[in-house]
């Protein structure tokens, strides 16, 4: 049995429907660095977030996201256990006092909230995204030009025991032949060093290698904000104005 916290729902692969690859020209987009990230900017303690105890990852990653997303703009952002799994609550109907409702989140859900409703910091204040991008599972360049062009990227996992085991022993986690799943979890890949993913989970950073990203992947998503979709710095080989046409056309449908 772990002794950390999942909450990550079983994928749905066709659940969202605008695709990374639509937009991305990845022949045109400026390429990775051999290293990145912008973690580094955030100063406070990431914290649990409620994830050492309910199965609220999804939740917990996003608050960590916003916090980065911030940071990078100049901006200190906190949040408390109870904000983020006021979140969790809101959108799968957990209660605390009920173990029988802590049964993770989908992303996609997850997503469109984060998109229409916005997760709630520790003033209360709501943050939220512009547009969700599908990511295919497995694609490593895809992933690294949306941690790189966005600053991050939600990535879903089959998470195996073992990695539990890594992660205690402050080890990447990697492929072990014969790893059998424990569950879904939820991680934000936000930089890149010495060849391996760091993503954060559990209120701290993780390294990650990309062979395990290959095997255990099994639903990632790019965000992108409100700014960039409104006037914010544009980038050759990203198609933001498809992309804000596609969401209108979805929103008139809806």
């Amino acid at each position: 049995m772990l002794h950390y916290k999942l909450g990550k729902a079983a994928a749905r692969p066709d659940a969202i429907l605008l695709r990374f690859r639509r937009y991305a020209n990845l022949s045109v987009l400026p390429t990775p660095p051999a290293e990145f990230g912008h973690d580094n900017l955030v100063k406070q303690p990431l914290g649990m977030l409620g994830n050492d105890q309910y199965g609220n990852c999804v939740w917990a990653g996003s608050a960590h996201e916003t916090m980065l997303l911030n940071a990078s703009a100049g901006k200190v952002v906190t949040f408390t256990d109870d904000g983020v799994l006021s979140d969790y609550s809101a959108v799968t109907g957990f209660v605390k006092t009920d173990p029988s409702t802590d049964n993770g989140t989908d992303m996609q859900q997850a997503a469109a909230y984060r998109q229409t409703t916005g997760v709630v910091d520790a003033a209360g204040n709501r943050h939220k995204i512009g547009a969700y991008l599908a990511i295919a599972v497995g694609d490593l360049d895809a992933h690294l030009s949306a941690a790189y062009l966005f600053d991050c990227v939600g990535i879903g996992i089959l998470f195996p025991s073992t990695a539990e085991a890594q992660f205690d022993a402050g080890q990447p986690w990697d492929v072990v032949p014969g790893m059998t799943t424990e569950g879904g979890h939820y991680i934000p890949g936000v930089a890149r060093r010495g060849g391996l993913w760091i993503i954060e989970t559990w209120g701290r950073e993780q390294p990650m290698t990309d062979a395990f990203l290959r095997q255990q992947n099994d639903e990632s998503i790019a965000y992108v904000s409100d700014e960039q979709l409104t006037g914010g710095v544009s980038l050759e080989g990203f198609d933001y104005e498809q992309l804000s046409h596609d969401l209108e056309q979805i929103r008139k449908a809806a």
